[in-house]
């Protein structure tokens, strides 16, 4: 029906559909006439093409919803169609004039990478996918450049990509074309409807109940990402005048006391049930379980991906109302911090901080300028150089350095340890995961988190060295955490609504030196507790004896020093907070 209809248009001749058409004859020389005047029939083989290459997750989808049997079969056929037709449509659209030929082979390679990540690692492009992809450094991306993915992209990208760009004709008559991608369009429109009326109900459960399996559509939904994501950033304010934070902060900390001096150590793709610490088979916090932490064993995070869960943490947002552009235009709990005197230091040996730490004092790890254990990689241990001479120049100051960790990055987990922590063996060497058995992926993985124990370790052994002089304190929490082939899922960044756990509970340590005002038997009790990324903005200010009733609500679980626990106990949340001195409250020990 469809090459009758562009048989006729060329021909300037109408064929009602419901009129016979002798299909003999369309001659060869009609055939390929078409094919030279019209653009229609390579939009309509591209979009095939795409649907026969680049949808095999949308397939697999559908197949493990809807089981090849005779009874599921029509419904099956009806689908194909269904999604056949919408890529057909979004094609005819979109593809005008001169630029069609550019459009179908960008659109080509597009989809041919797409599919190679949704197919090996069971990744969804969504926007948070696609703000991860452009978040991702070079040395990152370079991680994810897989042979499979080279030869992926040059068989079903590139090649049909040249051949398009050689055979896609020029239009002589646009009015002509236009009659018939208006009649095309309108086929596939009563095409859509004939498919959907005899399985309605099909339809309706599918459209209801299956999104996930409908995000896999390539490349529409991955185009319909791509401008959402586009959109957000356009929308995103430059304003520089920072909607102001817990105004009403005052610090309670008596200049009499020790200084704080703590470390907060950001993870990276760190899940918690490969912490030995959390009942793990294996042992892959053999130094941390030697010393004196309390390990938060029921902790969620802000989201899936760095970009969303960096930002979100530090914000007074929470995850049910964190927003990439509000989180931006407000003040976060570094800068609330810095407004009470304590100084900032962040230090990255990920990507970079995600827009928290602009405002402050920050330095890359990431090469050997700053980084002295660069062996092919940077490692996070590098982060502790030259630490004791930044402590020393702020030796009258309450301090906070955040080191963001490059931790277990993936999917080259075998890169982020040095080889003699590659324990667990035989450990997996590329980022082919697929192509890895499930124990050398395990073994790879772990290797990267007996690799972090050992940092923590190193970490706390450093502030050990000031726990006379300094209240001490160490906070780890991983951003988010990572599938490794269940269900057939690797990596992360998937939506959170239809997050797996892997990629949302998330390992979190505390350590306390002698003279902190908190002492471990306080955390104990909540070591089980629910607690989330929602909770570090009040857990960072409570730490440095920051009052605010931003965190009223907090106070009654977190403040356990003689300062903020007076609150906890006399102020009514409900009621605004009373104007106290500083001889009324109460003071610490001298």
């Amino acid at each position: 029906m469809l090459l009758a209809i562009l048989y006729s248009a060329n021909n300037r001749k109408v064929y009602l559909p419901e009129m016979p058409l002798n299909l003999s004859s369309l001659t060869r020389n009609s055939v390929l006439n078409i094919f030279k005047t019209s653009q229609a029939p390579i939009i309509l083989l591209v979009a095939v093409f795409i649907m026969l290459t680049g949808n095999h997750s949308l397939f697999k989808g559908i197949f493990n919803i809807y089981p090849l049997t005779m009874s599921n079969a029509p419904f099956l056929a009806s689908l194909a169609l269904f999604f056949t037709s919408l890529t057909a449509i979004f094609f005819l659209v979109i593809c005008h004039g001169k630029s069609t030929r550019w459009v179908l082979a960008l659109f080509l390679i597009i989809a041919s990478q797409s599919a190679y990540y949704m197919d090996h690692f069971g990744v969804i492009i969504d926007t948070v996918m696609i703000d991860n992809v452009m978040q991702t450094n070079a040395h990152e991306f370079a991680g994810l450049i897989t042979p499979t993915l080279i030869i992926n992209t040059i068989l079903l990208g590139l090649i049909p990509a040249l051949l398009v760009l050689k055979i896609t004709p020029r239009i002589t008559d646009m009015k002509l074309e236009m009659k018939t991608r208006i009649r095309l369009l309108v086929s596939f429109f009563i095409l859509i409807l004939l498919l959907i009326v005899p399985f309605i109900a099909g339809y309706t459960s599918f459209i209801r109940e299956h999104r996930i399996v409908r995000f896999a559509a390539n490349p529409t939904y991955t185009t319909y990402s791509a401008i959402k994501y586009a959109t957000q950033q356009l929308s995103i304010s430059k304003n520089t005048v920072l909607n102001k934070t817990a105004e009403d902060a005052v610090l309670l900390d008596p200049l009499s006391s020790k200084k704080e001096l703590i470390i907060m150590v950001v993870g990276e793709t760190a899940r918690a049930d490969r912490f030995s610490l959390n009942g793990y088979k294996r042992d892959t916090n053999p130094l941390l379980s030697k010393e004196n932490i309390v390990n938060l064993s029921n902790v969620t995070s802000c989201g899936t991906s760095t970009g969303v869960s960096v930002p979100c943490m530090f914000s007074s947002l929470g995850r049910s109302k964190y927003d990439k552009e509000t989180a931006l235009e407000q003040e976060n709990v570094l800068d609330v911090l810095a407004k009470h005197g304590i100084e900032i230091l962040w230090r990255d040996n990920n990507s970079d901080s995600k827009g928290v730490a602009t405002r402050m004092a920050y330095e890359d790890f990431k090469t050997p300028t700053h980084n002295p254990s660069c062996e092919g990689e940077c490692r996070d241990i590098g982060m502790l150089s030259g630490l004791d001479k930044y402590i020393a120049s702020h030796k009258n100051k309450d301090m906070l350095i955040v080191l963001h960790q490059m931790g277990n990055h993936g999917p080259e987990y075998y890169r982020r340890y040095p080889k003699e922590f590659e324990r667990f063996k035989p450990a997996c060497q590329t980022g082919e995961l697929r192509d890895c058995s499930q124990e050398e992926v395990n073994n790879a993985y772990d290797n990267a988190i007996l690799y972090t124990d050992y940092f923590l370790s190193e970490v706390i052994n450093f502030l050990k060295k000031y726990d006379h002089d300094y209240e001490t304190a160490m906070l780890y929490v991983s951003d988010h955490g990572e599938s490794l082939g269940e269900h057939g899922i690797y990596l992360h960044a998937a939506p959170y609504i239809i997050a797996p756990k892997e990629q949302t509970h998330v390992p979190a340590i505390v350590w306390m030196g002698q003279n902190f005002e908190y002492k471990a038997k306080d955390l104990e009790p909540y070591k089980d507790h629910a607690f989330s990324h929602d909770d570090i903005f009040c857990t960072l200010l409570v730490a440095y004896e920051v009052e605010s009733k931003t965190c009223e609500a907090k106070n009654g679980l977190l403040a356990r020093n003689r300062n903020l626990k007076y609150y906890a106990d006399h102020v009514n949340p409900s009621e605004p907070s009373p104007a106290v001195s500083l001889a009324d409250r109460p003071q610490k020990p001298i």
